[in-house]
């Protein structure tokens, strides 16, 4: 019998997107819940649950159906895979719904990604509390809620962009959807649907924390029920509460852990650049050159994760002319990666979770954002949170090597890098502050519950 059952307080059902990026936080979210004696149940599609490498943990998870039981989510057919998931998604969450009614502890309340708008009418619809799980910045989902709103113009024509809460921007800080306009119209419509019904919704919960976007979250909260309960890491990279919890628990990549962490205990302190573009993203490979001969150039040692998928793109025999220097693996455990003492630099792709784990773990960054939400992402590590640089890319939209290495030493070397340093040291502190006992994010989880118990 899993712990609190036996005196089930209330049961939470979680509603991700099914990718790993997106399951992942809400994961997170979950173990903390199950800490605070909430039982949990993740429910994941079939071929999610097919997918796993494995899966460990304290979440119980039972399967729904998106309608593509067999390929899963596609970028490329988005608007189609959207419209058949909140079809026969509804009608299989619902069934499993039902289904847990008669186990001893029927579910309270759906926990869902506002990607899937929809889990918020079905739990309106039986009854159940509805709580929207933002996998994304509060920055940036402000940003897709004034652009939902019509109060960001789109094409975007100013210079500069101003919105409540948030710091001016300029058309290149804003997510991609947004400033390359008309690019990928079937995501643009999934950001900004995530508002369609929000107004309904009884929580709006933020993987991030109080200090880390005060201004945007103190305006979203005068009008929303917005509360940050991140960073949603496993708990022994931050407070180290929760002594089983040190992984996500969730991958659809082997790690090379060994190979990776054997390596890194040979490097100096803060010597290593290490260089990852998380699950999805995909360079061209011109891109891809350039960054393997900045790498080279920099003389610097570089652990570098290329997915099996692009390997291809590398410079004939990089791997082997950059030995001495370099480690290239297909998949690594990134928290293991950034909390080494031998990391001192990430090249990063600018991904919330990526950077949330960078802060969290006192990394500063080089920020090389590809689309989505990474631009605003960027912005913020640069200018807001000082704790690293972006790339700049020619007119080619291509970061050059001289570029590469300019940055990697800026961030490395001198003062600016000393500074990046601090502030990342800060940050870490701040975020673990914030889910420690008593923090911020740990309040805004210990209300979360006692509405939820006492409801």
């Amino acid at each position: 019998m899993e712990k609190g059952e036996e005196d089930c307080k209330a049961h939470c059902l979680i509603l991700p997107f099914p990718i790993q990026g997106h399951i992942n936080p809400m994961l997170q979210f979950a173990r903390r819940l199950r800490h605070k004696g909430i039982k949990v149940t993740l429910a994941a599609t079939k071929h999610v649950f097919k997918s796993m490498q494995e899966y460990s943990g304290s979440v119980s998870v039972e399967t729904i159906s998106d309608g593509f039981d067999e390929t899963g989510f596609n970028g490329e057919s988005a608007d189609e895979y959207s419209s058949r998931f909140r079809q026969v998604g509804t009608q299989t969450l619902e069934e499993l719904i039902q289904k847990l009614k008669s186990s001893c502890c029927p579910v309270d309340c759906i926990i869902y990604d506002p990607f899937l708008p929809w889990g918020l009418d079905l739990a309106k619809k039986l009854g159940l509390v509805g709580a929207a799980f933002f996998t994304q910045s509060c920055a940036v989902d402000h940003i897709y809620y004034h652009a939902y709103k019509g109060d960001v113009k789109l094409p975007l024509s100013d210079s500069e962009i101003l919105i409540p809460g948030l710091p001016p921007l300029k058309p290149s800080d804003m997510p991609s959807f947004l400033y390359v306009h008309g690019s990928y119209p079937p995501l643009f419509d999934i950001v900004v649907s995530q508002f369609q019904n929000i107004e309904k919704a009884d929580w709006l919960l933020f993987n991030t924390f109080h200090k880390l976007e005060e201004e945007v979250i103190d305006w979203m909260a005068k009008s929303s029920p917005v509360k940050a309960i991140g960073p949603t890491i496993p708990s022994m990279y931050l407070d180290k509460r929760l002594e089983d919890d040190r992984e996500y628990g969730l991958s659809f990549y082997k790690p090379m852990t060994g190979v990776c962490m054997e390596w890194l205990d040979k490097r100096e302190s803060e010597s290593v650049i290490y260089v990852s573009f998380g699950s999805m993203a995909q360079l061209r490979m011109e891109e891809m050159e350039e960054l393997a001969w900045g790498l080279k150039m920099s003389n610097k040692y570089f652990l570098w994760v290329v997915r099996s998928s692009e390997e291809s793109k590398l410079p004939k025999d990089f791997a082997k002319e950059t030995g001495e220097k370099g480690l290239i693996v297909s998949w690594c455990p990134q928290l293991d990666v950034l909390a080494h003492k031998s990391v001192g630099c990430f090249i990063t792709h600018c991904g919330w979770n990526s950077t949330l784990e960078a802060l969290s773990s006192g990394v500063p960054m080089v920020a090389m954002p590809q689309w989505t939400d990474q631009s605003t992402n960027a912005k913020y590590v640069m200018d807001v949170w000082k704790t690293g640089i972006r790339a700049q890319s020619d007119k080619n939209g291509i970061v050059r090597r001289e570029t590469i290495d300019r940055c990697t030493r800026q961030v490395m070397e001198g003062e600016t890098g000393e500074e990046m340093r601090k502030n990342a040291t800060k940050w870490k502190e701040l975020a673990r502050e914030a889910v420690d006992e008593g923090g911020s994010s740990d309040r805004n989880i210990d209300e979360f519950v006692s509405k939820l118990v006492h409801s």
